[in-house]
């Protein structure tokens, strides 16, 4: 069996030494259990078996070189039947303070796609045991659900992306909120995407309600202290929420861009009395495609992947 792990599909101007290391340390992995490996650096595609992507491209992304290349391998892979690893990120971040993916590393992988209905995450035989691990490893502690909150909590992304299908995303919150005080008394907090700095600006600037406030947290975790709900859009915010305890209203009724849509609320009106899903299986199904660097390096990760391919 032959992988391949495409360096070309970071971006230029990339300055984390991890995305790189991602890659390497996958082949390193795939050559520890005696599979054949190879690190690529040209823009140029290769015949194998599995070809090994950091990040996605979508239907509507920029025409970028390195995102042009993604493309075109993953035609590439399509076309001669094989299949392509995708490397995204780690669903737990919230909980590593530094909010790059440390401890360990941990990274999200799937075969073929990052969508539930047209990519595979490695959950078809879940092992308990999979978020046992992950759980200690990054000391996660999950909170029963709280119903003393006071609060809802409307997380938002980053606007235009394509998770939030191109919407604008300073109008999806006022028409969230507008939905919301039709429904409920409750205090609203907004917290806008910490990567995304120019929509920060317009939410301070925009987002202008009585009983609505915006959100100056860095740390997630401080705004979900004492929180009745959270919503979201589709976005991994909601695996912190439901972590803490705060269950989860999902606007996209598409519920395959999600990765917690068996274990979210969907109908905002009701806001006062959410479903309180039981969340130990969706637990163990995520943690299913969550490997850590070490886990690369030394070919846990591979072992239990290579079977899928």
């Amino acid at each position: 069996m032959k992988v391949v792990a495409y360096h070309s599909g970071i971006p230029p101007k990339n300055n984390s030494p991890e995305k790189p290391l991602i890659l390497s340390n996958f082949i390193q992995g795939v050559v520890q259990l005696g599979n054949i490996g190879t690190n690529h650096y040209q823009p140029t595609l290769q015949d194998c078996d599995l070809a090994v992507l950091q990040g996605f491209v979508h239907a509507n992304s920029k025409n970028t070189p390195h995102l042009l290349f993604r493309r075109q391998v993953i035609d590439r892979q399509k076309l001669t039947k094989a299949h392509t690893l995708i490397v995204d990120s780690n669903l737990f971040l919230f909980q590593t303070a530094s909010k790059r993916n440390t401890p360990g590393n941990y990274l999200r992988y799937s075969l073929d796609g990052v969508f539930r209905d047209t990519g595979f995450y490695f959950d078809k035989d879940i092992d308990p045991n999979r978020w046992l691990i992950i759980k200690k490893h990054l000391a996660i502690d999950v909170k029963s659900y709280d119903t003393r909150g006071n609060f809802i909590l409307l997380c938002l992304q980053r606007n235009g992306g394509w998770s939030m299908k191109h919407q604008d995303v300073i109008e999806y919150a006022h028409r969230t909120i507008r939905q919301l005080k039709s429904v409920t008394s409750r205090k609203i907090i907004v917290r806008g995407h910490p990567g995304d700095r120019k929509t920060m600006a317009r939410i301070a600037q925009e987002i202008k309600y009585p009983n609505v406030e915006i959100s100056s947290n860095p740390d997630i975790r401080d705004d979900l202290k004492n929180a009745w709900a959270s919503v979201t859009f589709n976005s991994s915010p909601g695996v912190a929420s439901l972590i803490h305890g705060v269950p989860v209203f999902q606007m996209d009724q598409d519920l395959n861009y999600s990765m917690y849509s068996e274990v979210a609320n969907t109908d905002l009106t009701q806001i006062e009395n959410p479903i309180l899903f039981d969340r130990q299986e969706w637990l163990e199904r995520i943690a299913m495609c969550h490997w850590s660097f070490d886990e690369l390096t030394n070919g846990t990760a591979w072992k239990f992947m290579r079977k899928y391919i």
